[in-house]
């Protein structure tokens, strides 16, 4: 293994969002207070107890779970992963919003042609929203899939939305796989992209200079790998990846488990990559395909930025069998320098834990974070120092956070509570943040 030490570059959003050690970000003692005066104030609570804001701010609900739809089906449960695209003018916008649910709740019901599995209870919805964050339509776009949890957004401007799973019982097709969906539901088809290889899919993100795949995996027994995927077709486009490609896994000499490396700015070098042998787990799951391997517990979200793949561990416990304790760790691979940092640390015991999504924010040059930890749940912001602070708090329920994206203007930031489903925009004076 080949480790070195340096500290965090400022300069870019994400690095400058993440710089510091976590004593001094994430696990400051009097959290709350030092949050009021980071971020856009104190939360001011909500009379109809659904989500708390800081003053100035609004939210509106577009689309709640067991809602009726134009098309007279409901929307369905557990809303998760998201993404936002431009809309057919220059005034609208299109979401897709995952369902992460399994063979229970309201199911995702589609057309035909959209659906994959009819035992199969998850899928995607599109909402149609204007420029004020009104809901215009909404309608289920991609059905008969299980436990859709996150995904990613394509440089070509699709959804790549992922079972996170390898199946259940009562399944009709296959389950495990990655589905393409075209926010304008022309192209969509209700076929898995087979190369991205079949195992408990997490979060995607993508290279847009050669269109390389980055994939988490949130499994366990044995814990869950990082994979790249090498696609064929280097131009990218609507279902470019069924061409095929190579599906690899990430080795990292020395380090078998992620949670070993527990100080923020260790720069791991001389990162491998090995061949998975069967992508399609005929038989064994591609995780269990090998002996000598970089595996970690909870791998959850992963977006590309400043020529990096960043990707999330939600939190590791030796108690599960992991090698070292924290409440979640951020990691940046560099493919032209064939790195892999570690940005962010989060340790047990402090006020926020359990990063899961988590888009960059334009303001204040930090990041928003979606919680999905213990007790309270927030979206937690940080300003360009990395100071953190709560930007919102679920007063309804302990249910978790997901989803996060900005419009493109950055006016609107939409979210998903998970349970009971519902999608926010939120809107107020971000820019009061800018310069801080």
């Amino acid at each position: 293994m080949s480790v070195s030490r340096r500290g965090f570059v400022a300069g870019g959003a994400v690095s400058i969002a993440l710089a510091g050690s976590l004593d001094s970000v994430f696990m400051t003692a009097a959290g709350a207070a030092e949050g009021e005066a980071y971020g856009y104030g104190p939360l001011v609570p909500d009379p109809a107890g659904i989500l708390d804001l800081p003053r100035g701010f609004e939210y509106k609900m577009l689309s709640t779970e067991g809602d009726t739809m134009p098309d007279g089906n409901r929307v369905p449960g557990r809303a998760d992963g998201m993404a936002v695209f431009p809309g057919r003018r220059h005034d609208d916008l299109r979401l897709v919003r995952n369902h992460e649910q399994t063979a229970s709740g309201v199911k995702a019901v589609a057309r035909p042609e959209w659906t994959y599995d009819p035992a199969a209870f998850g899928g995607t919805t599109t909402l149609h929203v204007d420029d004020k964050a009104e809901l215009l339509g909404h309608y289920v776009s991609l059905a008969g899939t299980s436990t859709n949890c996150a995904g990613g957004a394509t440089p070509w401007g699709t959804w790549l939305t992922c079972e996170e799973t390898e199946g259940f019982n009562g399944q009709t097709k296959s389950h495990g796989w990655v589905f393409e969906v075209d926010p304008t539901g022309r192209r969509t088809v209700a076929e898995p992209i087979e190369p991205l290889g079949r195992f408990a899919h997490e979060a995607v993100c993508i290279d847009p200079r050669d269109n390389t795949a980055y994939l988490t995996e949130d499994a366990s027994r044995p814990f869950g790998l990082f994979y790249r995927f090498l696609p064929e077709a280097r131009k990218g486009g609507y279902h470019s990846y069924r061409a095929g490609g190579t599906l690899q896994a990430m080795r990292v000499p020395g380090v078998s488990d992620l949670s070993q490396v527990l100080e923020a700015g260790t720069v791991l070098k001389g990162v491998q990559w090995v061949d998975v042998p069967d992508p399609s787990a005929a038989v064994t799951s591609t995780r269990k395909q090998f002996d000598d391997i970089t595996r970690s517990q909870k791998l959850e979200g992963a977006w590309w930025s400043r020529g990096k793949a960043y990707f999330v561990a939600s939190y590791s416990r030796t108690a599960s069998g992991a090698a070292g304790d924290h409440a979640g760790q951020v990691w940046a691979y560099d493919p032209r320098r064939n790195t892999l940092e570690l940005e962010l640390v989060f340790k047990p015991g402090g006020k926020f834990d359990s990063p899961d999504n988590i888009t960059v924010s334009p303001y204040g040059g930090g990041v928003i974070l979606a919680e999905d930890g213990d007790g309270e749940q927030f979206l937690v912001g940080t300003t360009r120092r990395g100071e953190p602070f709560a930007l919102a708090r679920n007063a309804a329920n302990g249910s978790e956070f997901a989803g996060v994206t900005f419009s493109p203007d950055g006016r609107t930031l939409f979210a998903n509570r998970q349970s009971a489903g519902v999608t926010f925009a939120i809107r107020g004076p971000w820019q009061r943040l800018r310069n801080r």
